[in-house]
């Protein structure tokens, strides 16, 4: 049995600021998602600010009809945030209209299209305040680390590593590394997170393991018009990294970039869908992790993962890290390098002071 798995995000109204997206805005998705006939099972959600629509068909990836369903169900969404006066109301919309897939459009998006095992776990990530780089040091440790999985050492069925499909977000370029193999050529790009993410990852026999959403919103718009606060897809067991392997790294905090609009580095906080409520500074950077167990394309009840007791000590070493963070206010490292700078008000101020500037 085909099934697709979509998850397609925008931040489409929040309050106060870019906190939460309302109740009331994930409830009208959910309207217009149980509405349609073309999917068979969906789960409406948020992360911070954002919006997510998670949803099983068996009408593959990129198929325009589920493409179509999303965009009108968040743009139905942002006009109950215009009304209501929420803010950021349709932020994430870049277009004016449906043009066939969503893509391009302002919409986040990770799909997968698998052959359903007879247990089929999998794991939905989604960030609010980062950007897409910050799945890359994760799901390295998750597919290629045998110090995080040890099924990578103990396991026959994961001994063979995994395929990295790598995307240049900038030149719009693609390419592949095989794991363990070609571990340090695919670690010399990966480090570089302004520029090189993981887009997706493979079993070595060809099975899609783990998609993540790429796009860039300063990208496709041309300015900053918020974060683009990434998700991503992981399949579990049986052949997979287990459950418990693919958390394991979110029990050591790491720092990504985006927080504060978008130009500063910061940790990336796991915590429950309840708790990310980013307000610190717009911040710090929140994951959640829903576990849904498909069958027959059912979703079925998902587990909030990462509101586990055992990531309490992370969360406290995450707090501290943007306490140290905090004390360089408007200083690198807290602020990100020039050249990756949402908002362009540095170059602005160069500009005008050009003239004052003399040879030494």
């Amino acid at each position: 049995m085909k099934t697709t798995i979509s998850v397609i995000k925008a931040d489409v109204g929040s309050l106060p600021g870019h906190v939460a997206a309302p109740s009331v805005l994930l409830k009208s998705c959910e309207e217009t998602l149980r509405n349609s006939d073309i999917l068979t099972d969906f789960y409406v959600t948020r992360c911070g600010d954002d919006t997510e629509l998670i949803m099983t068909h068996d009408l593959g990836v990129d198929n325009e009809d589920v493409h179509k369903l999303a965009w009108d169900a968040f743009t139905i969404a942002a006009e109950i945030a215009k009304k209501e006066g929420f803010y950021g109301a349709g932020q994430d919309l870049l277009a004016d209209a449906f043009s066939g897939n969503v893509r391009g459009m302002g919409p986040g998006i990770a799909e997968m299209e698998i052959e359903e095992r007879p247990a089929e776990p999998i794991i939905v990530f989604m960030c609010d305040k980062t950007a897409p780089s910050a799945f890359s040091l994760p799901l390295f440790e998750v597919f290629a680390n045998p110090f995080s999985t040890a099924g990578l050492v103990l396991d026959p069925k994961l001994h063979d590593g995994f395929r990295f499909e790598i995307h240049d977000i900038k030149a719009h370029k693609k390419v592949f590394f095989d794991c363990p193999e070609e571990m340090y050529d695919l670690l010399a790009l990966l480090g570089i997170t302004s520029r090189y993410a993981i887009k997706r990852i493979y079993k070595k026999s060809g099975e899609i393991a783990s998609v993540v959403c790429t796009e860039k919103l300063s990208e496709i718009a041309g300015e900053y018009v918020g974060k683009d606060d990434p998700v991503a897809i992981v399949r579990a067991q049986s052949g997979y990294p287990a459950v418990g392997e693919v958390l394991e790294p979110f029990a050591r905090p790491f720092y990504v970039s985006g927080w504060m609009r978008g130009s500063h580095v910061g940790p990336l906080l796991p915590c429950s869908v309840d708790e990310a409520n980013p307000s610190r500074f717009d911040g710090p950077p929140r994951i959640v992790a829903l576990g849904f167990q498909v069958k027959n394309r059912k979703l079925g009840k998902p587990r909030d993962l990462l509101g586990d007791v055992s990531f309490d000590n992370a969360r406290k070493v995450a707090l501290d890290m943007a306490d140290h963070m905090r004390r360089h206010g408007p200083f690198m490292p807290h602020l990100l390098p020039e050249d990756e700078l949402e908002y362009t008000t540095i170059t602005k101020v160069q500009k005008k002071l050009e003239g004052r500037f003399e040879d030494i």
